[in-house]
């Protein structure tokens, strides 16, 4: 998918880890499925989320800045965050996401 389809403007990496956040006031879990500096992409249960709703997250302990729905597809909704998350904290989850995934197949294989 082309970036400057959906108005990206970095490179968004995979993650796959549940996270903690907050949406209308309420507590949320939903598993994030990538980040970059302006936004992620998360799947929650249906109907989690509408366009325009904000959030904020909790991802492996840091915060990430205030974000904004800016689109649903069933059980997944795109995040546009208000500010920008630090590159070095983008690149350092996504180290520890693939740290953690080369573990687990060393484990299946050992």
């Amino acid at each position: 998918m082309d970036n400057s389809t959906h108005g990206r403007q970095t490179e968004r990496r995979p993650l796959d880890i549940l996270v903690d956040g907050r949406m209308r006031s309420r507590p949320i879990c939903v598993e994030l499925i990538d980040v970059s500096e302006g936004g992620c992409k998360i799947k929650g249960r249906h109907g989690f989320a509408e366009v325009g709703e904000h959030l904020s997250l909790k991802i492996n302990g840091v915060r990430s800045p205030l974000g904004k729905v800016v689109w649903v597809d069933g059980q997944f909704a795109g995040v546009a965050f208000e500010g920008r998350m630090h590159e070095a904290i983008v690149d350092h989850l996504s180290r520890e996401t693939q740290a953690k995934k080369q573990g687990q197949q060393r484990r299946a294989n050992g």
